[in-house]
């Protein structure tokens, strides 16, 4: 402890990390630096500011980070189409690697030797934000509270709020309905009354997405244009990164798409339940899978598809800056400079349907696929191509039969 004299603290503003930050203060008694990341989690950061000012903070960082994260970190996962267990567009795991990468860097901005998150010790984030520090400088010292404090209850920590004359929000002095974690990618909502996985999820959990039995009874339909895998216009509309997902978010969520109701397995060992919201991402999903059915080859594809798992396991257990991940997206990335074009869309009631598609690179052979007369392809090629192919299943069957 002696020999931290300054740390970078990951601070929203809220109760557990304006907690921290005066445990920092107290503990370890060195001077704090605050880091809020705006992530497009929709909510107003002044406050955190003014918190943070109020608690004796000098050097406070707010950064507009929502570019850099659709741009170098969304993007790039949807160029592989991840989904982890298969359904799990991962929107909490792809934020903390740029959050960690920006606490770092700030550290050395300030000279601080250590950094400081309020990840609790048993959940995923942990890990995901501590190997990014590591990641991004091995010899940074960091600080956990969850693991080292003995504030292991809702009632200790407005005990403590209120001995240090911490605001405690009058919401939180009851018990929390549940505990969320938001981006510009989706919502994460976990704990309280969503615990017992027997539960249907109340309604009110949901933030960004309509029922969709409430939906519009009119579907919508949308036209999203691809450039090298990535979206780049709505409906003819160039747009920035963050700003298109920001477009689809509203979209998606206007017709009840987008929600996950989902007990994963987490890298910690436990499975646990999560309810998701992840609107625009699950019709950008749909769209950069339509582009690459016309525009990748076949082997290519289903070759991404085999690699998908993995490169999406290893962005939920936290390892975006290692080289396995790396050269999973070398391979991907070389997969997608035909993907370009455009998708339409039509969106409605909980669904997002690809009704049509059409690029200059598309591999799509009308004249070859007719089912009317042709002059390209030779029906009678197919009855060498299937014999080959059942020869070890001919060979296999009179040596068993």
């Amino acid at each position: 402890m002696n020999d931290i004299k300054k740390v970078v603290l990951a601070y929203s503003g809220g109760l557990d990390t304006s907690i921290i930050l005066k445990w920092l203060q107290e503990e370890y008694g060195c001077e704090v630096v605050t880091f809020t990341a705006d992530l497009g989690q929709g909510e107003e950061l002044d406050p955190a500011r003014e918190k943070a000012e109020m608690l004796g903070i000098k050097e406070i960082f707010i950064e507009d980070l929502r570019e850099e994260f659709v741009r170098d970190y969304v993007f790039p996962m949807f160029r592989a189409n991840a989904l982890y267990e298969g359904v799990y567009l991962l929107g909490t795991s792809i934020a903390r690697p740029l959050i960690a990468k920006r606490q770092v860097e700030i550290a050395a901005q300030t000279g601080a030797q250590a950094v400081c998150h309020g990840a609790t010790g048993k959940g995923n984030d942990q890990v995901r934000f501590e190997l990014g520090y590591y990641a991004c400088n091995p010899g940074i010292h960091v600080i956990a509270p969850w693991r080292e404090w003995d504030l292991n209850s809702r009632e200790k920590l407005i005990a403590y709020a209120e001995q240090h004359q911490i605001p405690v929000p009058k919401d939180k002095r009851g018990e929390a309905p549940f505990s969320v974690d938001a981006n510009l990618l989706h919502t994460s909502s976990e704990g309280k009354v969503l615990e017992d996985p027997a539960e249907p999820c109340p309604e009110f959990v949901y933030q960004r997405t309509v029922a969709p039995e409430d939906a519009p009874d009119a579907p919508t339909f949308i036209e999203i244009g691809f450039k090298s895998g990535d979206a780049v216009s709505i409906d003819g509309e160039e747009m920035s990164p963050a700003t298109l997902l920001a477009r689809l978010n509203a979209l998606g969520g206007a017709n009840g798409i987008g929600r996950l109701d989902l007990v994963e397995n987490r890298f910690v060992g436990m499975k646990s339940r999560g309810v998701y919201e992840t609107p625009g991402g699950t019709v950008l999903l749909a769209a950069h899978r339509g582009m690459e059915s016309i525009t990748l080859d076949r082997g290519a594809m289903h070759l991404k598809d085999e690699l998908m798992p993995r490169y999406a396991e290893l962005i939920y257990n936290g390892f975006w800056f290692s080289p396995e991940r790396d050269m999973l997206q070398a391979a991907i990335d070389n997969s997608q400079k035909y993907v370009t074009g455009s998708v339409t869309l039509k969106l409605y009631k909980g669904s997002a349907s690809v009704v049509a598609r059409k690029s200059d690179y598309s591999l799509y052979s009308e004249e070859h696929v007719t089912f009317e007369e042709d002059a390209v392809y030779d029906q009678q090629d197919a009855e060498g191509f299937i014999k080959l192919n059942a020869l070890r299943l001919k060979l296999l069957g009179r040596q068993r039969g």
